[in-house]
């Protein structure tokens, strides 16, 4: 999880413009989080201020994902049903 990531180059108002656009889309996002993880805006706001690596069962504790499948119950369910 990490805050969006960009760059620009040309003249200083063009620099500006994508500036601003990215601080737009950054608050977007945390609003995103905020609204699907339940955390309040200050959390991923710090969350989000440089990279965080999550394990499967940390991304469901944290609230970014509802669960984690078993890839091989799921692949024996679908066996099941194609036999």
């Amino acid at each position: 999880m990490h805050q969006p990531l960009g760059g620009a180059q040309g003249q200083a108002s063009d620099i500006v413009i994508q500036a601003n656009e990215i601080v737009r889309l950054k608050d977007l996002l945390n609003e995103v989080f905020v609204k699907h993880t339940g955390k309040p805006k200050e959390v991923i706001e710090r969350d989000t201020d440089r990279d965080i690596y999550f394990s499967a069962q940390q991304a469901v504790d944290y609230g970014l994902i509802d669960t984690v499948l078993d890839t091989t119950k799921e692949e024996a369910k679908a066996g099941a049903k194609v036999k």
